[in-house]
């Protein structure tokens, strides 16, 4: 009769995402892209963090930042039931009804990186405060064409949080302080290194005085560079990318890209799992949790401030 007892209070326990008595809190985060450095440094922070506070953390993420792909996994992860679910939505849209379905089971949802329209999914959101990456972006573009000049935004797809907000930070901030500077727009090579070649190209066949490129992710800044490379303006045509994984920073190095703006992943997923932890405890949980980013540029690519918030492959 006990054992029966206990086998119907461990059902309960599980059925309402409380973790059982004694049992260490289950969570799993659910990247945007797997084995992206952003995702893997931002995977290494939750890690880190989970063996702190005694979290079990599983890891997973589709083969490309498409939600497709992404809405499967997460069907699977629900059906697992952890107690919590990180996770880096890969459209604003299409990601609000496999989340709504973990609501519904009392899976505790914590927002890492992107987020969803539906307001109420996200006990916590915690990401970098990409109003300001674009906004610091615009500046270093502007400094690096001297203040004057004409400006192309490539961008990846329309209704990815993130860079809609690198867009519209970039944007004010040219508006508002940088008279000399004229924005051509934004143009989206659905996250294609061939696709932002032929951006930039079809760019400098209408505007040969382009003076600058905003590219919000590596693949918009790798096709952009082969295209300057093709036309023999690399370096005339100055370049501000986003995040600063090996790739980025290999760019900044050889010329590609005069300066990147770098996020802090990292601390991204650590804050996840504690607020995580904190939601299946009971305890108090913060909403909103904005992260800062970082300027990197060839003069102070090497100094130890800047080492440290550079993205790794691996923990």
């Amino acid at each position: 009769m006990r054992k029966a007892l206990a086998a119907a209070l461990l059902l309960a326990l599980a059925a309402c995402g409380q973790p059982s008595a004694g049992g260490a809190v289950r969570v799993t985060l659910v990247q945007g892209l797997a084995g992206e450095e952003f995702y893997e440094t931002m995977a290494c922070g939750a890690l880190a963090k989970a063996k702190e506070l005694g979290v079990e953390l599983e890891v997973q993420g589709p083969q490309k930042f498409d939600p497709t792909l992404q809405t499967p996994i997460v069907n699977s992860v629900v059906a697992a039931q952890p107690d919590a679910l990180l996770i880096a939505p890969t459209d604003v849209k299409a990601m609000i009804a496999p989340l709504t379905q973990a609501k519904q089971r009392n899976i505790k949802i914590i927002l890492v990186d992107t987020v969803v329209e539906d307001a109420s999914i996200g006990l916590s959101r915690i990401s970098t405060d990409n109003v300001k990456g674009g906004a610091a972006a615009a500046k270093a573009l502007s400094e690096q064409i001297g203040g004057k000049g004409k400006v192309l935004v490539i961008s990846t797809d329309p209704g990815v949080s993130t860079v809609d907000a690198r867009i519209e930070g970039f944007e004010k901030e040219i508006k508002a302080a940088h008279p000399g500077v004229t924005s051509l727009g934004v143009q989206y090579s659905h996250n294609d290194v061939g696709e932002a070649s032929k951006i930039v190209n079809a760019a400098l066949a209408k505007d040969p005085d382009l003076a600058g490129v905003f590219a919000t992710n590596l693949n918009s800044a790798t096709g952009a560079g082969t295209a300057l490379q093709q036309a023999g303006k690399l370096g005339q045509v100055k370049m501000v990318g986003f995040d600063a994984g090996p790739a980025q920073v290999k760019q900044l190095r050889d010329g590609v890209v005069q300066a990147l703006i770098a996020q802090l992943p990292g601390e991204i997923g650590a804050k996840g799992v504690e607020q995580a932890f904190a939601a299946v405890k009971g305890q108090q949980v913060t909403a909103a949790i904005p992260t800062d980013a970082t300027i990197v540029t060839r003069e102070n690519v090497d100094t130890p401030e800047v080492r440290k918030v550079l993205y790794k492959a691996g923990c």
